[in-house]
């Protein structure tokens, strides 16, 4: 690493800390119904959503009420999306002439948007149309962000308040993350990304000349770029409008947009944790939270880098010096890759600027295992702060069976319900990443979708079935998606990772409210000090290993052996 590769990681940490406290202390006044600087522009435009909805927003839900209003409106939204994938042929802004997505892609397609996984099946520049970006896409980007978002407030809800089974209202929840929220950064972020290249028109894909004689001409796609691509990395959505994401040029042309794209992704999830302490009544848990979550992105940065800057031995002894360039942009190099790996991995984002499936198989291993551990370093919007309190609960129910002693987390005691619903937050995507891919290698139309055998093909199905039941999107290139069988489980893996978390955490919060607050004693384990966060840090790390590392001792670890044995 140079001085460039340095100065770049230090601005990019020092601006998300420089951050963190004002918009999450800006968030925490939004959910808690508080006047802001934007108060006066947005409530009108608030209160007329509530109208047109006939939501009175003084009416609070229990967890049932707030789980199924919740559930209704992403399934009227997937509803929405696959209707319109289905008649886009018969939909404006289509100069194109793209046909309909076929059902079984375009359920699959409905799925990954409406559940925040974005995980694509096709190229968007060849088979989706402006209106089905802009009208579809974009708006589930907004939405399936914002539904994350508030499933995460109701937990925090569900510690802060006592004796009482209500959480907040979904409705206005949902309202003002967008509207006070996902909507205004999102503009700012388009304008800059707009003015630095990313492109923004409704214009019909140009031809070029070719440049010799004989030679083919060229399409180059066009389309409303920029606003998608800002929503897409600040709500961890990661859909790209372009097949190759944002390695094309007109998604991320810059190293700048490519920093500002970084930083997008991880802003929200990181305030959270400050919006966290500030409900709480104690800034100090959410600090805590958030340094256990950037200490992990750091330790799987260092292997990524060291990983990919040791390259391939087999090409080294040919007496090429060099880091692995494979599948990465020269624009961005090596570390703005790397950087860019690891942040949309950890935080369920998905976005990518290089092709994982060319990393080295270690890589490979820190990609995966940051998508394997649940994505709570930083997490997607809400997601990544809700199963890190799942896993925050299980840390301190464990430590309560080590010293004998009933265990307590901000007050309210942890017992056998908290506990279950902290073990399926937390375990219901491994299961499905495990027995979906079991499933994979027997089918014998999902084996010849693998474009590489042995121990890489294996690394390719994990990835697939981690991303899509993490609710990730990003893939290893070299797996054929597109056929019945992962479109139909893949639909699966992403609902079951979606939906059984969000009603297991909203009864955890429904169960936490009802407590009564136990002031701390001379017995309770301090949460917000250093020995929480390494005890966090821990539990973490054994739950992911003892549960995947078979798998991925089988894949990368394997590949990895392989490749310095010159095989």
């Amino acid at each position: 690493m140079n001085a460039y590769d340095w100065q770049q990681m230090l601005l990019l940490f020092a601006a998300l800390l420089l951050l963190v406290k004002p918009l999450g202390a800006y968030m925490a006044k939004v959910y808690q119904g508080e006047t802001t600087f934007a108060a006066p522009l947005l409530r009108p435009c608030e209160n007329l959503l509530y109208m047109l909805g006939r939501i009175n927003k003084a009416d609070d839900m229990d967890w049932k009420q707030y789980a199924g209003a919740l559930l209704l409106f992403n399934l009227v939204c997937c509803a929405a999306l696959m209707a319109m994938l289905l008649t886009q042929h018969l939909l404006p802004l289509n100069p194109q002439q793209l046909p309909a997505f076929p059902w079984q892609l375009a359920l699959n397609t409905a799925v990954s948007f409406v559940t925040n996984t974005n995980w694509q099946n096709y190229g968007g520049e060849s088979t989706a149309s402006y209106f089905t970006q802009t009208a579809g896409m974009t708006v589930h980007n907004f939405v399936s962000a914002a539904t994350g978002m508030t499933v995460a407030i109701a937990l925090i809800r569900g510690f802060v308040r006592r004796k009482t089974a209500l959480l907040g209202n979904f409705w206005v929840d949902l309202v003002r993350t967008v509207l006070y929220i996902l909507l205004p950064i999102s503009c700012v972020a388009a304008l800059f990304l707009a003015s630095q290249g990313v492109i923004q028109n409704f214009a019909a894909y140009k031809t070029a000349a070719p440049l010799q004689a004989g030679g083919l001409a060229m399409q180059i796609p066009m389309g409303p770029v920029a606003s998608q691509e800002a929503i897409k990395e600040l709500g961890t959505n990661g859909g790209g409008f372009f097949n190759a994401n944002s390695a094309h040029p007109f998604e991320n042309p810059t190293p700048l947009t490519n920093f500002a794209e970084i930083f997008l992704i991880l802003l929200i999830p990181a305030s959270l944790t400050y919006t966290f302490g500030v409900m709480a009544g104690n800034t100090r848990q959410g600090w805590g939270l958030f340094i256990a979550m950037l200490l992990l992105l750091t330790a799987a940065f260092a292997v990524l880098q060291w990983a990919e800057s040791s390259g391939n031995p087999a090409i080294s002894g040919l007496g090429v010096q060099s880091g692995n360039m494979e599948g990465k942009e020269v624009r961005f190099g090596l570390v703005g890759s790397n950087l860019f790996a690891v942040v949309t991995t950890a935080t369920s984002c998905g976005a990518v600027n290089a092709m994982h499936d060319s990393l080295t198989p270690l890589g490979g291993l820190a990609t995966l295992s940051l998508i394997l551990t649940g994505e709570v370093v930083f997490g997607g919007v809400g997601s990544g702060l809700y199963t890190m309190l799942a896993f925050a609960v299980i840390a301190v129910f464990v430590s309560g069976l080590m010293i004998g002693r009933t265990p307590e987390y901000l007050g309210k005691k942890i017992e056998v319900r908290e506990i279950w619903m902290s073990i399926l937050t937390v375990l219901t995507a491994g299961v499905v990443v495990l027995v979906f891919s079991g499933a994979a290698l027997l089918v014998p139309s999902a084996v010849t979708s693998m474009s590489n055998p042995g121990a890489h093909g294996l690394s390719e199905v994990l990835y697939a079935f981690a991303s899509m039941a993490n609710n990730n999107g990003s893939a290893f290139a070299g797996l054929n998606g597109n056929i019945p069988f992962y479109n139909l489980l893949g639909a699966a893996a992403m609902l079951i990772g979606r939906y059984v978390p969000v009603v297991a955490v909203l009864a955890m919060a429904g169960s936490l409210a009802e407590k009564k607050y136990i002031p701390p004693s001379l017995g309770t384990l301090p949460t917000d000090r250093a020995p929480f966060v390494l005890w966090l840090i821990l539990v973490i790390v054994v739950v992911g290993a003892l549960t995947f590392f078979p798998a991925l001792a089988m894949g990368p670890i394997a590949e990895h052996l392989l490749m310095t044995g010159g095989k």
